[in-house]
């Protein structure tokens, strides 16, 4: 993208009209040139104690704050958890971290929400004689210390661990999305000073009609929405799955349309009073959108070929001002799309060519008019900002 603003055009403009007051429109076609919000660099201090490189793993936005979290290593390969926060995407401050448990103080922090414009975090650390990941969950105070809360192994781990996952913030509280030996899980807790494993229950759990995987979670006006897919006997690729919940205990599934290719859903957010999913459609990926309690969901646009095929995965999908940004790693490299209403898809320029696959990370987070994101790759982490595609004016 270049340095030279964004401007939106009638068409654009109308559609994101459309899109706030909650009306979904028709796929569109996709324009060929690709988007250009004008990236720029932003330089993240490095925190207080032994030097070294840093690593990105998140970004969260809410309450007029913005956050990024990851961590500091050392020469030696030796970590130690960082975050930062920033009123405006331009100057941003070291949180001060306290750290409680020995693995604590070596976690890499992998997920970032924030409620209410204060940070919850999930980091992790391997160790132990069988190498497994040491999950710690991480809380902001009111002073803007970011504080450690241990859990007891078997919370996040045990035999029964397969991944801790997402988390997300709103009004019930706290909610991290992940998976056991049992299928679809999650962790909630109305303040972040501990979390609470909701799992092996119905429908959560896998069962006789198939087996489920939670991918990530959004926050509703009342309660919580989880996304992911149901694998059915005879129908390999899956399906897209949504659970809905009031309190993060009790759920409700619904499978979306079998009649649909195969697929899944990879992330979720809250755009207006809407809900945005995005995830696989046969061989292309593809937005689902709802109603603000993530009901009624239906299909919307497939993201256009340039977004990679059967292996394109998801990185992150961020709410705008104007409609919906999202980042899509493939083996090859990370490409940026941006859509006013989750029917057609635009290309947007990602800041500097950025290798994909699963050793390399890319997040985003957005506002009403602003778009961050964070990448760390070979190059070392990284982070831009940028004014959001679609923003009216």
């Amino acid at each position: 993208m270049s340095a030279q603003r964004v401007r939106v055009g009638s068409a654009v403009a109308a559609a994101t009209v459309v899109l706030l007051a909650g009306c979904w429109s028709a796929p569109q076609a996709a324009p060929a040139a690709p988007l250009r919000p004008g990236w720029q660099a932003v330089t993240l201090p490095v925190p207080p104690g032994t030097p070294g490189r840093l690593l990105l793993r998140d970004v969260a936005q809410c309450g007029g704050r913005w956050f990024a979290v990851g961590a500091v290593a050392d020469a030696a390969g030796a970590t130690r958890p960082a975050a930062w926060s920033s009123p405006d995407t331009a100057t941003w401050t070291p949180l001060r971290l306290t750290a409680r448990s020995a693995y604590g103080a070596e976690n890499v922090l992998t997920a970032a929400a924030c409620r209410n414009g204060l940070l919850a975090a999930v980091g992790a650390k391997r160790g132990g004689v069988h190498g497994n990941p040491r999950i710690s969950t991480w809380r902001q105070l009111a002073d803007g210390t970011a504080v450690e809360v241990p859990a007891e192994f078997e919370v996040f781990g045990g035999p029964d661990a397969v991944n801790v996952g997402r988390i997300a913030g709103g009004p019930a509280g706290w909610l991290i999305a992940g998976n056991r030996g049992t299928g679809a899980a999650v962790w909630s807790s109305a303040d972040a000073t501990e979390f609470q494993l909701v799992s092996g229950v119905a429908p959560l759990a896998s069962d006789a009609a198939g087996r489920s995987w939670a991918a990530d979670a959004a926050a509703t006006a009342s309660g919580w929405v989880l996304v992911g897919s149901l694998r059915s006997p005879g129908r390999p690729g899956g399906d897209p799955a949504v659970w809905t919940s009031p309190d993060g205990r009790a759920w409700q599934r619904r499978v979306l349309p079998d009649a649909a290719p195969p697929g899944d859903l990879q992330r979720v957010v809250a755009v207006g009073d809407r809900l945005v999913g995005l995830g696989r459609r046969g061989d292309s990926l593809a937005a689902w959108t709802a109603g603000p309690e993530g009901a009624q969901w239906r299909p919307g646009g497939s993201l256009p070929a340039a977004a990679g095929g059967p292996t394109a995965q998801v990185a992150a999908l961020a709410s705008t001002g104007g409609g919906v940004a999202a980042v899509v790693s493939t083996p090859t490299g990370v490409t940026g799309w941006f859509s006013p209403d989750a029917g057609g898809w635009s290309a947007v320029e990602v800041p500097r060519p950025l290798p994909g696959g699963a050793d390399r990370s890319v997040a985003l987070a957005g506002s009403a008019d602003r778009l961050v994101l964070a990448a760390d790759d070979a190059e070392g982490g990284s982070l831009w900002t940028a004014q959001a595609p679609g923003r009216p004016g």
